[in-house]
């Protein structure tokens, strides 16, 4: 069945949708700290989605699972409870705050390990 295609139409009155997404540094702090769970062998691959009020870093152990973690950046809660969080796999918070790298230490606990 044949669905018929319409073409987007643009106005000069409308305005484009506004995407939430991660800065470069934003994005240099999250993959330096996937790359070190990598190396250790903890997680395997990563999604990035940039929706209309959030951005999600969704961390995978394998690529057909559930993401084992979110890392999410809300700028409407800048003024509240923070812009960035750490989503666990049941969808509880497990940190949220206004500085990425204090957010993400909650994830870097995984990587202490203890030497035989």
């Amino acid at each position: 069945m044949n669905i018929p295609i319409q073409p987007a139409v643009t106005n000069s009155s409308t305005k484009p949708v506004e995407q939430v997404a991660f800065h470069r540094t934003e994005l240099s702090v999250i993959l330096s700290l996937y790359g070190r769970m990598v190396a250790a062998g903890e997680w395997r691959d990563y999604g990035i989605s940039c929706l209309r009020e959030v951005a999600v870093f969704a961390v995978f152990r394998r690529t057909a699972e559930m993401p084992l973690y979110r890392i999410e950046k809300r700028p409407k809660l800048r003024l509240k409870q923070g812009i960035y969080s750490v989503v666990g796999p049941g969808g509880q918070v497990l940190k949220r705050g206004h500085d990425l790298k204090a957010v993400l230490r909650v994830l870097e606990r995984k990587l202490i390990r203890a030497v035989d």
